[in-house]
């Protein structure tokens, strides 16, 4: 029974009942009951933890659906639709098991339905319907009008549903999904374009996958807010947006737990900018994860609250400068590990709130400090484990599969990637932007265009952060100058990473319309890769390199490779491949269902040699 459903039948007998006794018997059987299924939701925890409002509706469970091969979906006018002839178990994708359907084939087209209930208490409010993320086009339908398009696998994004819905009432859903991974005109990341995985592509994503909720909010609250803090100054600075300027008074509030450490109230206008003074700053950095509660209270002209939102932030800073990655005005050497966000039963979509805790808590317990989230939008609750736990992150868009030289593809790319930043840019844990990896299909007509664009948008919607224009090379406009080297032998490797003077120094592209190393700080942001896997899976599996037929000889490689990039002074941080198995690549420190393979004390004192603190350049 959904939570908005059970309140409304309270209601109705509260209206209907005539003995008090009967009356309460019947709430709480009715409380009872919801509260029962809540604890089989799935996905069931807030999923926008840096900006959170107690009046929300969690969506995931069961929807009907049809896959629309054909494409006839209109034609039949499915938008009208009160069941579909499926069902499916939201937030999880049809082509993982989590979702109870398990077609991992190519899905072109398919369509949602269920029906939402709106509480009678959110009249009078702004009614949001909001979306994690669906892959790719989406388009939604409220009893069987259509609401709002949306492009974008991997971004989240809102539909104000206020015209079209009655509180009291309870009306029909119906998501309209495209997905053509194939077209080269979208974002698509590590998924397959042939029918089986293979390489380092794997099991496609389609439609929704994540949380869908409901949000009831004033006319006049607040939307979002950039949340800037600055060491150096000892403050914390915040721009507000509202839904509606108004009369009305903004409350923002820091607290160290129960202590208010700063208070300011202005006028809810989107040109204000609200400083707090934080004297003494806790400063956040992997070793010390300190978290400022922030309370942001509208109240209207009589002081009543009207919206309040909880949120939180961290006070640190991040900039590069003379090679070097600084954290808090300190070199910081960045010990980074590949994740890639799969799960053998939910595909890009975590089973649990405390997988994803869990798999920060993998990376840590090997030895790393922070990961490079490889081709894939991580949920928002991914980050608030990594500011809560301590653990750097570089966020990376889908950008694989898109044709980098196609005018609408960068379209397509550019609006995707700006709500990406948009969203994430007050996380403490993310220090750096990548938006492309490896585009080695690159030609000068289009991509360099591309790259100064996205760089310049991204700095100026955020300038707090380094950007690494095209991870492994091809770069045109960067802060970070990484490359990729698989190099298996530590000797190799360290000869290939030497810098010689008057050379330029080692990279993987080389072509004339590319930048020139200009002293950024230099990063090897994939390394590694040694594979080691079960005997039985060795005939369909792969990693980089011969597989090491011993456990002694698999730490003797990655021994002598932390110790080549200990011995190259230039290099100021890494990123191994991988945290966890994928499918059928197997060079993971952890197998796919995220079970250590090797002694895990050996292997985090092997990463451990070169430390946080640590700087090449003395």
């Amino acid at each position: 029974m959904e939570i908005e459903k059970t309140f409304n039948m309270i209601n109705t007998i509260l209206k209907q009942s005539r003995t008090m006794k009967k009356l309460i018997v019947v709430a709480i059987f009715l409380l009872m009951a919801q509260f029962g299924n809540a604890e089989t939701l799935p996905r069931k925890e807030y999923p926008r933890p840096q900006f959170e409002r107690e009046q929300w509706i969690n969506l995931n469970g069961t929807w009907t659906f049809d896959f629309d091969f054909g494409q006839s979906g209109e034609n039949r006018q499915l938008y009208n639709s009160e069941h579909l002839g499926k069902d499916i178990t939201v937030p999880f994708c049809p082509e993982s098991k989590l979702s109870g359907v398990t077609h991992t084939d190519f899905i072109n087209c398919m369509w949602y339905q269920r029906k939402i209930s709106i509480p009678e208490n959110w009249k009078d409010k702004k009614i949001f319907l909001n979306f994690g993320a669906i892959d790719y086009w989406s388009e939604i339908y409220i009893d069987g009008k259509s609401v709002q398009e949306h492009w974008g696998g991997s971004s989240s994004f809102s539909v104000d549903l206020t015209r079209f819905v009655t509180p009291g009432n309870t009306h029909n859903l119906v998501v309209h999904v495209k997905d053509n991974l194939r077209s080269g005109k979208q974002t698509g990341g590590k998924q397959c374009s042939r029918y089986h995985s293979e390489g380092c592509s794997y099991t496609r994503v389609t439609g929704i996958w994540q949380t869908v909720w409901l949000e009831a909010v004033d006319k006049n609250g607040l939307k979002s807010s950039v949340v800037r803090p600055d060491i150096d100054q000892n403050q914390l600075s915040i721009l507000p947006e509202f839904h509606n300027e108004s009369d009305n008074i903004l409350e923002v509030v820091l607290k160290d737990e129960d202590k208010i450490i700063a208070r300011k109230e202005v006028k809810c206008s989107n040109s204000a900018c609200i400083v707090l003074p934080v004297k003494k700053p806790k400063l956040w950095s992997p070793e010390s994860p300190f978290l400022y509660d922030l309370i942001y209270r509208v109240k209207d002209m009589s002081g009543n609250i009207v919206d309040e939102v909880h949120s939180y932030a961290g006070m640190r800073k991040v900039h590069t400068a003379n090679g070097i990655f600084y954290l808090n005005n300190q070199p910081y050497f960045q010990r980074l590990v590949l994740d890639q966000g799969y799960y053998p039963d939910g595909i890009w979509t975590a089973p649990s709130d405390e997988a994803l805790k869990n798999d920060i808590m993998l990376g840590k317990s090997a030895g790393f400090n922070g990961a490079r989230l490889h081709q894939k939008v991580f949920e928002e609750r991914y980050y608030y484990w990594a500011d809560k736990l301590g653990y750097i992150t570089w966020g990376e868009s889908a950008s694989w599969g898109m044709d980098i030289n196609d005018e609408l593809a960068v379209r397509n790319f550019i609006s995707e990637w700006s709500d990406i930043v948009a969203r994430d840019r007050n996380h403490p844990s993310l220090v750096t932007w990548t938006p492309f990896n490896e585009t080695w299909g690159s030609r000068e007509s289009t991509y360099p265009r591309l790259i100064r664009d996205v760089y310049n948008v991204t700095k100026s919607m955020d300038a707090t952060r380094p950007i690494n224009d095209a991870s492994g090379d091809d770069h045109i406009l960067t802060d970070i100058w990484s490359v990729h080297n698989y190099t298996q032998e530590g000797n190799k490797l360290e000869e290939q990473l030497e810098f010689k003077d008057g050379k330029e120094p080692y990279r993987n592209a080389n072509k004339n319309f590319l930048a020139v190393y200009e002293g950024q700080p230099y990063m090897v942001d994939e390394f590694g890769g040694i594979g080691w896997m079960k005997a039985e899976e060795r005939k369909n599996s792969w990693g980089y390199g011969n597989i090491p037929q011993t456990e002694e000889e698999f730490y003797k490689r990655l021994d002598s490779q932390i110790k080549a990039l200990k011995n190259s002074k230039h290099v100021v941080g890494f990123c191994y491949t991988q945290l966890t198995d994928v499918e059928q690549e197997k060079n993971g420190v952890y197998y796919y269902d995220r079970t250590p393979k090797l002694d895990m004390k050996r292997i985090r004192s092997i990463f451990e040699q070169i430390p946080s603190s640590h700087t090449n350049l003395k």
